[in-house]
Formats: structure tokens, sequence, C-alpha cells
């Protein structure tokens, strides 16, 4: 059970991170709204992570822990951290001269991913402005994510799960002290991003310097290391950067529609909770343990590892589906409306949060699934169907988005969101399909079991926090007249709910929790 006591500890420090960061988007709702500002620097943000998610979650992710967890584990740790060094010389080289092309093409870029901020020249030269100052924070990000890949695969996973905290803490520093210009907000939320881009690269370097594993700077060189970390970083970068692909694509098409792109973000942010709680620590956890396993040819103890995965990630993602599905006007309008943020953009935002919530069964699917690819060195496949979701995604966001805009103007966004579900899911079958047809994924009694029960304490818990959501005024009188306050509550509540009948079901055992903690 070492597997659910990593999950855990990334699981806890990243749900710190995403508290953080709702407590960010609250501020940045209150101070910015919906407005041109927002969109500015919602695509600003957003450039950068797309790439990020690529270099980051997407190549060292799908192929440089697998490969330095092999290394390590066939060739000894001197041959590991040479590798190591060798990756980041060229990782540094190549990112760079990307910023730099970057920052100089970015009045083109944009005209390519917000075309609809054309119309507004103001919001145009922001947006490009906002986006050449945060784009160094791919390279940092990247930076930061190797250094976490190379701890992660000593079982250290505490600091790289810890580093996005200061993200959090930055933006909420900037928004605290915002001046009364929301343009001069933006601005120094945009700073604020790259700065934190450093606190996080320096955060990690010290954490591997402190663990022993230095990275003297190095000419780059393609050694045969490297060459094969290409091959199959490449793929496993567009596969694992699908969903980021599928969100870009929808606010190119959003940014036709005054206000969506910024709608679409406050939706992303609230379903993106549980999936990095979940799905991300799930992944990050797996993925060593999966390719260490492997290495050993340890099938049987692989297999366990994906249906305990499989497990513990239903577990948690069921309820949080169900509760974003059943009460996403409670939940808006508890975290984001006040301010800048009104009423129309909260009840267009939980429309987009529903939608969203349909396909979060599916993406943390995708995150469990995708590590038994990598793991076995294949990140080909996972790029060929994360390729097909996408050309769904584009062609079934861009109809949605058309169809409900006329007949329900404002509100086009939320076919957007309704698209991105349905390639999700798309996606997560095929995956599991391929991966159980070539052995990799077989259910065992255990999991087969506890499905059923852990479905049925989601749904009882649904109905518990749908009812309370209907009553939301009354509670609202008791908690001090705060709807946050409110909507604090009866999560609380919800999750003792969810929790007593996982138990009376015996869908969770209070044993196997004391057991998994228990042991190292």
């Amino acid at each position: 059970m070492r597997l659910l006591r990593s999950t855990a500890v990334i699981g806890i420090l990243t749900m710190g991170s995403r508290v953080l960061g709702l407590v960010r988007e609250m501020l940045l709702a209150a101070a910015l709204g919906a407005g041109p500002v927002a969109e500015a620097f919602v695509v600003a943000f957003r450039f950068p992570n797309l790439f990020r998610r690529f270099f980051a979650e997407g190549a060292f992710n799908s192929a440089f822990v697998p490969l330095y967890s092999r290394r390590m584990e066939a060739e000894g740790e001197d041959s590991a951290r040479n590798f190591a060094r060798e990756v980041m010389s060229v990782l540094l080289v190549t990112l760079g001269v990307l910023t730099i092309a970057a920052e100089l093409a970015m009045p083109w870029i944009m005209r390519a991913l917000a075309p609809g901020f054309l119309d507004d020249p103001g919001k145009f030269e922001l947006t490009v402005l906002f986006t050449q100052i945060t784009m160094p924070y791919l390279m940092l990000m990247s930076l930061t994510a190797m250094l976490g890949g190379v701890l992660n695969a000593h079982g250290k996973f505490g600091l790289a799960a810890a580093a996005p905290i200061l993200l959090n803490i930055v933006l909420i520093a900037v928004l605290v002290t915002a001046p009364e210009s929301e343009a001069d907000t933006g601005l120094r939320l945009t700073i604020g991003v790259t700065a934190s881009g450093v606190l996080q690269a320096a955060l990690l370097w010290w954490g591997c310097k402190r663990a022993g594993i230095g990275f003297p700077l190095r000419w780059p060189r393609l050694t045969p290391g490297v060459k094969r970390l290409i091959v199959l970083g490449v793929p496993g970068a567009i596969a694992a950067g699908v969903t980021q692909i599928n969100i870009t694509i929808s606010q190119i098409i959003a940014s036709l529609q005054d206000g969506a792109v910024a709608l679409l973000y406050y939706a992303d942010r609230l379903y993106q909770l549980p999936l990095g709680v979940i799905g991300i620590a799930m992944g990050v956890a797996l993925l060593p343990a999966l390719s260490k396993r492997l290495g050993a040819g340890d099938e049987q103890g692989a297999a366990n590892a994906m249906n305990r995965a499989l497990e513990i990630s239903m577990g948690l993602t069921l309820p949080a589906t169900i509760a974003l599905i059943v009460m996403p006007n409670f939940l808006v309008e508890g975290l984001f409306m006040r301010g800048a943020f009104t009423g129309d953009n909260a009840a267009a935002t939980a429309l987009a949060v529903q939608a969203f919530a349909v396909g979060l069964p599916a993406f943390v699917l995708i995150k469990v699934f995708s590590p038994g690819f990598f793991a076995r060195e294949d990140t080909a496949t996972p790029m060929r169907y994360a390729a097909i979701s996408m050309v769904v995604n584009i062609a079934v966001g861009a109809g949605l988005f058309f169809l409900i805009r006329e007949t329900h103007p404002g509100l086009g966004h939320v076919g957007l969101a309704a698209a991105t579900s349905v390639a999700g899911w798309l996606n997560a079958l095929m995956l599991g399909w391929q991966l159980a047809r070539r052995g990799g994924l077989s259910f065992d009694k255990r999991l087969i079991g506890r499905l059923p029960s852990l479905t049925l304490s989601a749904v009882a818990m649904g109905g518990f926090v749908a009812y309370a959501a209907s009553q939301a005024d009354l509670i609202t009188t008791y908690t001090f007249d705060s709807r946050f306050l409110a909507v604090f509550a009866v999560a609380a509540a919800g999750l003792a709910v969810y929790g007593v009948f996982a138990l009376l079901t015996r869908a969770i055992r209070i044993s196997e929790l004391r057991d998994a903690f228990a042991r190292g």
C-alpha cells in the first residue's frame, strides 16, 4: 500500500496548493471579473502553461521518469544522475531558444490563439504584453518538472508537490495589495507568475542538492540517452498535454464571445481541483511504481498497483463529480460571486462547471491509464488516441459553440466545455481498451466488488448535497450570512455522508487505511 501513502503525500500537498488556488481565483474574480483584463491575463497565463504540459507533464513524466528509474534500477544512481545532467543541458538550451522565439513572434502568435481579441485593439495589445512577460515561466517550470521527476524517482514526492504552492502565495499577495486600476493589477499578476517560477525552480534545485544530487552545467550533447528521451518524449508530450490542447482550442473559439475566455477559466479551475488532487497525484505516484516493478519483471505487482490506483482514484473522483453536477450554482456563487464577478457571470460559469464535471472521471482515468503505457516505454499509443480525441473536441466544440450561441446568446462556452468532456471520455475508453488488450489492465475481484459500493456511496452523498443546495439561502443565514462558509459547511457535511456510506458498504475499510499509513 506504499502507492496509497505516496498518493496521499502528493494529494495533501496538492490539495493545499489547489485550495490556495481557489483563494487566488476568488480574489481574481473579485478584482477583474470576466472583463477584458481578466481575459488578457487568462490567455497570458495559459500560453506558457500549454508548453509546460508538453515539456513538464508530457516529456518528463512520460519518458524521463521511466528512463531515469530503470537506469537507476539497472545501472545504479551514478549512471542515472549522469543521464539527468545530459538531459538538463539540452533542456535549457532548447527551451531558451523557444522562449526567445516566442517573445519575438508573440503578436502573430496571439492572432492565432485569440482571434476574437483583434476586434478590441486595447485588449489584444494587453494580451501580447502580458504573455511576453509570462513566457519565461515555461523554461522555469520545465526545469522544476525535471528536478521534481528526479526526486520522485528517489521516492521523495513532497517538495515537488509543494512547489506550486509558491505560485499561489505570490499571486494572492499581488491580489491582496492590488491597485484600483485593473490594467495595473493584471500587469503585476503576470510579473508575479514569472517570479513564482524562479522561486519554484530554486526550491527544487535546493531539494536535489540537499538529497545529494548535483547538476553541474555542461555543454549540451545528443547522447544515446537523450535521443531515447526525445523519441519517447515527443509523443508522450502530445499525449499528456491533450487536455491542455483541448482547453487551448476551446479558448481560441471562446475568444469570439465576449467574456467567454474568463468564464471557461473559472469553470476549469473548479474541476481542476479534484483532477489535480486525485488524477495528477495518482499518476505521479503510479509511474515510478510501475516502472520499477516492470523493470524487475514483476508483472503481478504492476497489475496490483494499477488496480489499487483505479480503486483509490474512483473512490475520490465519483463524489467530486456528483457534487459538481448537482450543485454548481451554489459552489460558484459561494466561491466567486463578489466584487466585479456578477450573478450573470456565476450562472454562466455554473453551466460550464456541470459540462466539465461530466468528463471528470474520464480525465482522472487518463491520468491513471497513461502510466501503464509510459512505464512500458510506449508513448506512441497514447499520442495517437490523444490526436483522435483532439479532432473530436475541435469538431464537437465548434459545432456546439455556434449552435448554442445562436439559440442562447452568451452561453456558447458551455458547448466547448461539453466537447472537452466528450473528447476526454473517448480518450479514456480507448486507453483502457488498449491497455486491457495488451494485458496491462485486468480488474481484480477486490476492484470489481468495491466499485458498486463506491458508486452507491457517491450517489447517497449527491442526494444530500443536492437537497442542501436547494436550501442555500437558509443555510447561509446560519453561517453568518456568508455564502462561502455555507458552501464549505455543505461540502464538509457531504464528505462525512460519503465516508459513512463508504464504511457501511465496506467500500472503504479502516484497517486497510491504518495499514497503508503504518507501513513504509
